[in-house]
């Protein structure tokens, strides 16, 4: 008894009560080690350990550059997500479904992420990518149908301060377990992951000196401890996303979907696309978001890599820049939720893309012969935390605020999602190209500066309205 009626007071919540609220960010809590761990910090820095200066081969090719081929990868599974997420969404809106979808890709992302323990060395590198895909994709698709209960959850006058929650909430948290992974790699003995001499000379296949033996033992070591931290992180993100399913409503606007709901989901979403290209503001808005995402996305999903590949840092540097990035992201958040109240949600955008061009600029001028490269490199990683969470979470209230009075939140943050994923294809592959052309990183961080100056140009022609200005 005392379950059930839990189970309908936390069912009857509001849009605009707090408790509804922190439930819904509190899924950028479970989600949000993905981001931090997988797509950043620890996978990228295992997959070039296991794959530097090797050459791979895939779906019957031979890479000589393997980062090239987690780019390519990482592009491949945002243009599936930008094909489904608009069918799933407009069924998902006729139907009154969200929660479904979400929870279907949020086991999906889960699972695959946990799968990533079977990548365990050159020969499985195909595991590693197929599972990188596929937990992109769950992880990707999630989020369209977790960003479309913000209106639904919270009223305009509290989106800013709801989706900096959010942020807040996720790098809180992925910073927690990025800590326990970094002192499972760093010390992996006291997690009883050691490995002893003659199990090392084993999996190099033949006699070591001893001395190379017990490096080999260590290495292998932090492999099983980066391994247990992927498992880990589905495990987090599938446990705690309960918390946040418990608590949002499964059909706010009770549909009652006939047995033609794909085809009228069909419909739905062709309705959804004549008003989002005959609505100016929203309109320009998604290009400037496409624009900007282009360099945001890229620069996170690179950073890690950039910082190995081009400028040589080693593994902890990079990792404690990451943790850096993820402290001062929080701050950056939330300061900018405030100023957004204070000068309207375009300027306080303007201010986050400016930004944005200095890292690219600075990134640029970045050279591995310099001295001290590492503690420039953490000047880099402060500023651009400052502005990573703030214009993530103000283009996402931005749009919110911008849409029009509609049932169809899911179908419309569906565009949101796809502008995007398409930014995020666009931006890896012209980053994994001129990668391979120039055979360095700084000129394709250079090229992301010009995106940015276009978002900016964009968004400085929106016409005013009452809620972004």
């Amino acid at each position: 008894m005392i379950f059930e009626w839990l189970f309908i007071k936390i069912s009857m919540l509001k849009i605009g009560d707090k408790k509804l609220i922190n439930g819904w960010a509190f899924y950028d809590w479970a989600n949000s080690v993905y981001s931090l761990v997988i797509s950043t910090a620890v996978f990228p820095l295992y997959y070039s350990a296991v794959t530097d200066g090797k050459t791979v081969f895939f779906i019957g090719m031979k890479w000589g550059h393997p980062d090239s081929l987690y780019s390519y990868a990482l592009s491949f599974s945002f243009l599936v997500v930008a094909f489904i997420s608009p069918i799933l969404s407009g069924i998902a809106d006729y139907t009154g479904s969200k929660k479904k979808f979400m929870k279907f890709f949020c086991w999906m992302g889960g699972l695959s992420v946990a799968s990533l323990y079977f990548f365990d060395g050159l020969d499985t590198v195909w595991i590693g990518i197929i599972f990188t895909i596929l937990a992109s994709i769950g992880f990707w698709a999630s989020l369209v149908f977790y960003n479309a209960y913000l209106p639904e959850v919270a009223h305009q006058d509290q989106q800013d301060r709801a989706s900096a929650k959010g942020f807040i909430y996720g790098y809180t948290g992925s910073v927690l377990l990025l800590i326990l992974n970094l002192a499972m790699i760093m010390y992996p003995g006291i997690f009883g992951f050691d490995v002893s001499i003659d199990q090392a000379i084993r999996i190099n296949g033949t006699e070591v000196q001893i001395a190379e033996a017990i490096k080999a033992a260590e290495s292998t070591a932090s492999s099983m401890a980066s391994r247990i931290s992927f498992v880990l992180v589905g495990v987090w993100w599938i446990g705690f996303a309960q918390i946040t399913f418990k608590r949002l409503p499964n059909d706010v606007y009770n549909k009652e979907p006939k047995e033609d709901y794909i085809w009228r989901g069909f419909r739905e979403l062709k309705v959804v696309a004549k008003e989002v290209v005959n609505y100016p503001v929203l309109k320009r808005f998604l290009i400037s978001f496409f624009l900007l995402s282009i360099g945001v996305q890229t620069i996170i999903l690179m950073a890690a890599i950039f910082g190995s590949t081009e400028l040589g840092l080693p593994t902890m540097n990079l990792i404690l820049t990451i943790l850096l990035v993820q402290i001062v992201a929080i701050f950056g958040a939330f300061v900018f939720s405030r100023l957004s109240e204070k000068w309207g949600n375009i300027k306080a955008l303007k201010v986050t893309i400016l930004i944005w061009m200095i890292v690219c600029f600075a990134a640029f001028m970045l050279d591995k012969s310099q001295d001290n490269v590492a503690y420039y490199f953490y000047g880099l990683g402060v500023l651009l935390g400052f502005v990573q969470g703030a214009i993530q979470s103000l283009t996402r209230s931005t749009y919110s605020k911008l849409l029009p009075e509609t049932e169809d939140h899911a179908t419309y943050f569906s565009f949101y999602d796809v502008t995007e994923k398409i930014a995020i294809v666009l931006g890896t592959f012209v980053y994994g190209f001129l990668y391979e052309i120039t055979d360095s990183m700084q000129w394709s961080v250079l090229c992301l500066a010009i995106f940015f100056l276009a978002s900016f140009i964009v968004l400085s022609t929106l016409k005013k309205t009452k809620h972004v200005y």
